[in-house]
């Protein structure tokens, strides 16, 4: 086969970067935005020695699965992946992700629960983190990076996200209207120039509260009165930010923060806990499905009476679900904006029982273990790269009876309850819970229970 060719192709499955993959003539075929039972026109744009990666020329009978979505920018935007197929498509193939995950990578062989779904698929994300640049006549405009690039597809007074609150895109239109009014430089990625790099906003799912941050490669004196008029014609704000990030680097935010108006902490309720939430700390984007994901947690750590380690702790919005009937719960971040975040949540919901302290996994669990503490449970929640081979050596020496590990990337999950099934950890149960509906990443929670394992 050459570049270009044309071929017919029926899509048996998703693979877990969200594409459709079938067969042909004895080669994977990776097609984005195809579903399972669709018969393809194909064109081929890669190929390699096992695989060919291409794109839909023509549908010549769609799939059972696929719906026609709304979004004036899907397909261009590299934020969605499944907005052609149904809700109920996804789950089942996300159920595949993680359950190939596990037996796959892991070579494990848990019992998997059923996926818990992501309750609304549109506007449930909680945060924005738009990237601003400039349209072909040089004005000022926001919106989401392009699949595999960083060209700006403009959501300016135009389609909003699907994903996010409409009042996101009001406040972003207005923040770019202001650009454009005074004028203000935006940053340049390739010279490493311009000024106005970044606008982040973050909102309470249950308060309705709105912190905005706007990143600078230095601070902007006209910014503080964007940030006044933003207070003003947007009530439910209550505090707008400015981070200072004046390094060539695809980090959204630097280390630098100034308070422009109002308060930079907003507020929320998670399980039931009020929640203080600054602008640069971790907070899953979906809320409720948060919520359902923590109590899939609480059930695998059965915490009543037991003493919970949480290694990387964020905000504490885990173990303070669980701290109500708990021994105690301690919590650990790397963070030092969530460890603060994490102390005045336990004391606003009055739990006297828990312990938050800055410091990275590995370094904790070998303090802990110092210390003689003896954690009945401990709930691993890492980045996407998943958990360091010191943390994990540091968790099986604390012996816990359980380990909760939770994960937005299933493949690394698994590869880490591999190695802990090395220090005697078998991964007893999976399951998912869909906190990023028509996306292709998906979350999962695995227990491992302490015994002999080979």
């Amino acid at each position: 086969m050459n570049k270009n060719a044309l071929f017919d192709l029926t899509v048996t499955g998703l693979s877990n970067d969200g594409c459709g993959v079938g067969r042909y003539g004895g080669m994977a075929v990776f097609v984005p935005f195809s579903a399972a039972g669709d018969e393809l026109s194909v064109r081929a744009l890669k190929i390699t020695k096992s695989a060919v990666y291409g794109k839909i020329e023509r549908i010549i009978k769609p799939s059972a699965d696929r719906i026609i979505d709304g979004c004036g920018v899907f397909g261009r935007c590299g934020g969605c992946d499944f907005r052609h197929i149904s809700y109920e498509a996804e789950l089942r193939a996300k159920e595949v992700f993680i359950r190939d995950a596990f037996t796959r990578v892991g070579k494990l062989s848990p019992e998997f629960q059923p996926i818990t779904g992501g309750g609304e698929s549109a506007n449930y994300r909680n945060k924005a983190q738009y990237p601003v640049g400039l349209d072909k006549s040089g004005g000022a405009v926001y919106g989401f990076y392009a699949v595999r690039s960083h060209r700006i597809i403009s959501l300016y007074k135009g389609v909003n996200c699907a994903l996010h609150p409409d009042v996101f895109g009001e406040i972003a239109d207005f923040i770019t209207d202001f650009i454009r009014e005074k004028r203000l430089s935006v940053y340049d990625e390739a010279a490493h120039g311009g000024d106005i790099r970044r606008i982040c906003i973050r909102r309470g799912h249950y308060s309705g509260e709105i912190n905005v941050t706007l990143v600078a490669r230095r601070k902007v004196p006209e910014l503080s009165e964007a940030a006044r008029r933003i207070m003003k014609n947007f009530p439910a704000v209550k505090g707008v930010t400015l981070n200072v990030n004046p390094d060539k680097t695809n980090a959204v935010l630097g280390k630098k923060e100034i308070a422009l108006a109002g308060e930079s902490d907003i507020t929320d309720t998670m399980n039931g806990n009020k929640i203080v939430i600054s602008p640069r700390s971790f907070y899953q984007v979906n809320t409720p499905a948060a919520e359902a994901l923590y109590g899939i947690v609480s059930d695998f750590a059965e915490p009543g009476g037991k003493l919970i380690a949480d290694l990387y702790c964020g905000i504490g919005a885990i173990g303070l679900s669980a701290a109500d009937r708990a021994k105690g719960v301690i919590g650990v971040e790397l963070s030092e904006s969530a460890v603060g975040n994490a102390a005045e949540n336990a004391r606003l919901n009055g739990f006297a029982n828990t312990r938050f302290f800055h410091g990275d996994a590995a370094a904790a669990a070998r303090t802990l273990a110092s210390e003689g503490v003896r954690p009945d449970v401990v709930i691993l929640d890492p980045a996407r790269k998943g958990c360091d081979e010191t943390a994990l050596e540091g968790t099986a020496a604390l012996s816990p009876e359980r380990i909760v590990m939770v994960s937005c990337n299933p493949a690394t999950a698994a590869r880490d309850c591999a190695r802990l099934a090395k220090a005697g950890y078998k991964t007893t149960k999976v399951r998912g819970c869909d906190l990023f509906p028509r996306t292709r990443h998906v979350e999962c929670a695995a227990l491992l229970e302490k015994g002999n394992y080979p």
